[in-house]
């Protein structure tokens, strides 16, 4: 478990740095100024680290899975090497879904200005910019990950039940607090990530609220990292 935690530790602590630094710099001196070459990288590392992140987070939620409902196998499930594999797995998945995001993204013409309206740069609203109808590529990639977000999201909710099913017949109260106050902020936090992400990138273009762009944001880019901390190690 402490293996996921400092790999999510570090997606959580880059996702964080990705935005929330140059959005106070350009509070503070009252610019919105991103170069380029910052905006891509933003894109790149935004996709990467989140990416990484939701996928130890199912990966994390078969380790409980295993630990709660098949102690006994645990060593043998999910040994050393084993972990080690699907956290290189997680990187892997995720590095490259950033490459073909940002690759897709950056390639199409953009006629439309140059001002994002949000306050890092998010592929909807770069999409907004473009001036050719090859954004739609980039528009059916977006919904190929959400659905395939979603599955994870399904595999994650089925290890939760199986959860559920095992705490719930603990005879110790203290048992089952300890395995659901574990488990219930996790699950939390994942769904509020799933549903915001899905709904900031998948919205219809009828919905034109910049303030409600702006909540989502928020929502799926800065409070999951910044929850996880003291969710996991605060309360392990």
């Amino acid at each position: 478990m402490y293996f996921f935690l400092l790999n999510l530790a570090l997606t959580d602590l880059g996702a964080i740095s990705t935005t929330v630094p140059k959005t106070m710099v350009n509070s503070l001196r009252d610019t919105r100024d991103i170069t380029y070459a910052g905006c891509d990288a933003q894109v790149f590392l935004l996709f990467l680290l989140l990416g990484a992140e939701y996928f130890l987070l199912t990966t994390m939620s078969y380790d409980r899975y295993v630990a709660i409902c098949r102690p006994l196998h645990y060593e043998t499930l999910l040994g050393s090497r084993v972990c080690l594999h699907m956290a290189a797995a997680a990187w892997t998945c995720g590095f490259l879904h950033a490459l073909l995001h940002t690759a897709n993204t950056f390639s199409l013409p953009f006629c439309q200005g140059n001002v994002v309206d949000q306050f890092f740069c998010e592929v909807p609203q770069i999409l907004k910019l473009s001036c050719s109808t090859s954004y739609l590529r980039e528009l059916w990639l977006l919904v190929a990950s959400a659905c395939f977000f979603f599955v994870c999201f399904v595999f994650l909710v089925v290890s939760y039940v199986q959860i559920f099913r095992a705490v719930l017949r603990i005879p110790s109260q203290q048992g089952r607090h300890k395995a659901f106050a574990t488990c219930l902020p996790h699950l939390a936090v994942v769904s509020l990530f799933v549903t915001t992400v899905i709904f900031a990138y998948l919205k219809p273009s009828s919905i034109l609220s910049p303030s409600l762009d702006l909540v989502l944001a928020v929502l799926y880019s800065v409070v999951p990292p910044a929850v996880n901390p003291l969710i996991y190690s605060l309360r392990n």
